[in-house]
């Protein structure tokens, strides 16, 4: 009897913990970027995370500022050349970068979401991974709908890709940046049982904050939201700096925080530097919060309003015919 609950134990922790990493990529040099990845997943186990969450775009690199040449009508052969230098430090997913991320996963043993560009032929998505301990790739979410100017730049993902990951300490997603102020997709995600949410980004205001803790007390679940800390002198050589005032140095200041499923903030928010903050989980405040709020359970209208989700991959050339 004993073994069978120190069993259940292993497999369920009371308490988790995690850390969300807030800190720039090296723009433009993915191997470095990587690099620096495995520096901040170290720091993060110095600190006893299982479960280490990377910013939106940190592999691949968040071109802020950068117009790539385009007006109504109109583009530029400068703006093409910069969609050239983003095109070639995106990652292909599998491909020998997700390797490397595995390999980190897996030297630590520790759960890793990572916000990365994405190339798949001739297309960039803004996309979220899961790695597990053993340096698989648990799970790919790719941003439905990119804000304003990143539609130049990003295509669009599907319902294929929104994926809510079974670990041994709960059930993990990812929802990237202005996907978070989506109800639809939130509830989408409600429905999968997510209980550490994942809000990775690159938004630094104020208001980001309000809405980890609006996320946290409707979906009832953890919300772990790690955002970039960019300032002038990471910008490389030949980036147009006079995109940004002169006085301004720091371009995105960060904001990562913690947020428990009574939206009680567990670490930050932190402004103004590079970090890894990290808070123990109790997995017991999941079903303390259920008690009088379930979005899509006990406090859920289904006669009233439902929402359905084509989970189809939207494929604009599809190969078939009939099988032999």
């Amino acid at each position: 009897m004993e073994s069978n609950a120190s069993n259940l134990a292993a497999i369920r922790p009371d308490i988790v913990r995690a850390a969300v990493v807030q800190a720039a990529p090296v723009l433009f040099d993915t191997p470095k970027s990587l690099q620096k990845l495995a520096d901040l997943a170290a720091d993060a186990v110095r600190q006893r995370a299982e479960l280490v969450v990377f910013p939106e775009a940190f592999v691949g690199g968040y071109p802020k500022g950068l117009d790539f040449g385009v007006t109504l009508g109109v583009r530029s052969a400068e703006g093409r050349e910069d969609f050239r230098r983003l095109f070639e430090s995106a990652i292909e997913v599998p491909g020998p970068a997700t390797e490397f991320i595995g390999s980190v996963a897996k030297d630590h043993a520790i759960h890793l979401v990572v916000g990365v560009i994405e190339r798949d032929g001739g297309t960039l998505y803004c996309t979220a991974l899961i790695f597990g301990p053993d340096g698989q790739m648990l799970g790919k979410h790719r941003k439905v709908m990119p804000t304003a100017m990143e539609r130049v730049i990003w295509g669009t993902g599907d319902g294929s890709t929104l994926p809510v990951v079974t670990t041994s300490f709960g059930k993990i997603a990812s929802v990237i940046c202005w996907e978070n102020y989506m109800p639809l997709l939130r509830t989408a995600m409600y429905a999968k049982g997510v209980e550490l949410y994942c809000a990775i980004t690159v938004d630094d205001r104020e208001t980001w904050i309000s809405t980890l803790r609006h996320i946290a007390l409707e979906g009832r679940c953890f919300v772990l939201s790690a955002c970039q800390y960019l300032q002038r002198g990471d910008l490389p050589s030949g980036y147009p700096k006079e995109q940004f005032p002169a006085p301004k140095d720091m371009l995105i200041r960060g904001g990562s925080s913690i947020v428990g499923p009574l939206g009680q903030i567990l670490a930050g928010p932190k402004y103004g530097e590079e970090c890894v903050l990290a808070a123990d989980l109790d997995r017991a405040e999941l079903a303390r919060a259920k008690f009088d709020f379930d979005v899509v359970g006990h406090y859920s209208r289904p006669d009233v309003f439902r929402l359905e989700v084509n989970e189809q991959p939207m494929k604009s050339v599809v190969f078939g015919g009939p099988k032999e």
